[in-house]
């Protein structure tokens, strides 16, 4: 592929979008919500150990009730899940991601609006999944009922 000036120009905004993006607020607050839960030594090492413990409960899936420690991972995953929900570095992380997604899902939008209507653009967020005719079901052989 020959590389053209409008390609450039192109690659030359792409840079600059993701230059403005990684200064955004909501990186800057995604960094420090990061750096809070990960330097702190005795939260990583409450989130290792519940990684650990899904490892268990993914193991216990495969067998459901009939695992012999079905009761006990079903039950401490209940209340290790809600431990580090409950924690305030977890939560303010929690909602700097949601935030920044936020942000990359309207970029998206934006970017892929640009390019044409018809664009089919992936969000979590509701807002711009009813932005389009479609709400994901496409791949169900037309019962989406969208117009594309």
């Amino acid at each position: 592929m020959l590389m053209t000036s409008d390609w450039v120009r192109i690659t030359e905004a792409g840079d600059e979008l993701s230059g403005m993006i990684l200064q955004s607020e909501q990186v800057v607050q995604y960094r420090h919500a990061y750096e809070a839960v990960y330097g702190d030594s005795g939260l990583a090492a409450r989130i290792t150990a519940f990684q650990r413990l899904k490892d268990q409960y993914e193991e216990v899936q495969r067998f459901g009730k009939y695992h012999p420690d079905y009761s006990r991972i079903m039950k401490q995953i209940r209340i290790d899940k809600r431990a580090l929900d409950m924690d305030e570095k977890v939560a303010a992380l929690r909602l700097a991601e949601t935030e920044l997604q936020d942000l990359l899902d309207e970029v998206s939008f934006m970017i892929g609006r640009a390019v044409s209507e018809a664009v089919k653009i992936p969000s979590g967020n509701p807002f711009f999944a009813s932005a389009s005719s479609c709400s994901g079901g496409c791949g169900s052989g037309s019962a989406c009922s969208c117009s594309a």
